[in-house]
């Protein structure tokens, strides 16, 4: 389910202070004794993110209802503290997990629960989009549904592309024009880093496989009937070397920015390009908004394809973390319910109108009119919107995070030693096409949509 936004949001809150922040619990108002606990586990968010999940998840689920009673507890350890909880089969009643991968060998060793029962009443399979429900299945059982869709784009700062007489790119060879008529004037082609964590790289090594290899190809790898080595593929890994060593990803200062740093950079105008996941919308609150007159200045696009004989646009379909019900609980039908509760437009729009960018809730359609948000909760709501609308004419390739078993994922954040040099494409790609060749003997893929053929 989760491309793993969560796993790289907890680092680089490292990087901003935030895990200073003591963990604590939020509790709805007194309810009568006779409501039951209900529990879940939540990653470290900043104060104002956990207000918004306070009153519209928390007090909103506790007063549509009398017979339960939910909290939810900020863990800055959220992953490990999971971990650590299900192994001893204890922990929370709703398991928050990082996706197919975190989801697998816990539903084959029975720490999680098979949800299909609850689809069944509660029509989960209608409403949530058919690719991500697929990615929460294990044996053809349920066992998990996502929080928020996710997908890679293009932030562009407006003031910064009038400035340079650019328009909003449209083509490859647009975006690149810009980057090298900003850089040869001293600023930053686009702004993007792996300081503090290093699985960003898989972020640019998806951006390529889906809009250069294509979905068709990448899907033909992943379910083991096109190698890693295609010729596609190897020059999709080319592509991402070659503007890394032109300084599009940031620079020379790749390894030294974190998102916070590049969301800063872009405000400043410093760049006229942040290239990344929708989640980094949580991250431009802090630095495009009403206060600092620029809430405007901030837009966004989907990324172009490259070469010919691909749709476009196209989406790298993602996720940003996963919901799972945990095999002892002993309120399962009130985890159920809470995880019902969350899959909603009313949720995605509550949640979205102070925190956009982290719960774009994976249904099939959605009715929102824009123009009822301001600021990047509208630019939120039309993105996620837009994707839908590709998901759904099956327009969309695949997040390395929510999409590769562990290892082969693992093998493509190892991308940047191709970036560097130290490793050729064609000798990355066969680790890459071995590496898979174990994990799907073994059926550790998770099951992989069909894109439009």
């Amino acid at each position: 389910m989760l491309d793993h936004g969560r796993r790289f949001l907890t680092p680089l809150l490292l990087v901003l202070g935030l895990l200073t922040i003591a963990p604590a619990a939020v509790t709805a108002a007194p309810t009568a004794a006779s409501r039951q606990p209900l529990s879940m586990w939540f990653w470290g968010a900043p104060p104002d993110h956990q207000m918004t999940m306070k009153r519209v998840l928390v007090d909103g689920f506790n007063a549509s209802q009398d017979t339960y009673a939910l909290q939810v507890e900020f863990r800055n350890s959220v992953d490990s503290d999971i971990q650590v909880a299900l192994a001893a089969n204890q922990g929370p009643d709703i398991v928050y997990g990082s996706g197919p991968a975190f989801v697998a060998p816990y539903a084959a060793s029975s720490k999680l629960v098979s949800m299909d029962a609850y689809s069944q009443k509660y029509g989960w399979k209608d409403r949530i989009l058919d690719p991500i429900y697929q990615s929460g299945t294990v044996g053809g059982k349920l066992y998990a549904l996502p929080n928020s869709l996710n997908t890679l784009g293009i932030f562009y700062n407006k003031a910064v592309l009038r400035k340079y007489g650019s328009d909003v790119p449209k083509t490859i060879e647009d975006l690149e024009a810009t980057m090298d008529k900003v850089k040869a004037d001293g600023l930053y082609p686009s702004v993007t880093g792996n300081k503090g964590w290093r699985p960003v790289n898989e972020n640019y090594a998806s951006i390529f496989l889906t809009h250069m290899a294509g979905p068709q190809t990448v899907y033909g790898a992943l379910t083991g009937k096109v190698p890693w080595t295609s010729p596609e593929i190897q020059a999709a890994v080319e592509k991402s070397a070659d503007w890394y060593q032109k300084g599009y990803l940031g620079g020379s200062d790749y390894v030294n920015l974190n998102f916070a740093d590049s969301m800063q950079l872009l405000a400043d105008g410093k760049s006229p390009f942040f290239i990344g996941p929708t989640l980094a919308f949580q991250f431009a609150t802090d630095f495009f908004n009403k206060d600092k007159g620029n809430v405007d200045d901030l837009g966004y696009t989907s990324f172009p394809t490259i070469g010919t004989g691909l749709a476009s646009p196209l989406y790298t379909l993602g996720t940003t973390a996963s919901l799972s019900i945990n095999a002892n609980s002993s309120n399962q039908d009130g985890a159920a319910q809470v995880i019902d509760y969350m899959m909603s437009q009313m949720f995605l729009e509550n949640m979205t109108a102070t925190w956009p960018g982290y719960w774009g809730v994976p249904l099939k359609s959605i009715d929102i009119d824009p123009s009822k948000y301001e600021g990047l909760s509208r630019e939120y709501v039309i993105a996620i919107s837009d994707m839908i609308k590709g998901v759904n004419g099956g327009n969309f390739g695949y997040f390395t995070a929510t999409f590769f078993p562990p290892a082969t994922q693992q093998e493509f954040i190892n991308i940047d030693t191709v970036w560097e040099g130290t490793s050729s494409a064609s000798d990355f790609l066969t680790r890459v096409d071995q590496t898979f060749k174990v994990e799907l003997e073994k059926n550790m893929v998770p099951p992989i949509p069909a894109p439009k053929l």
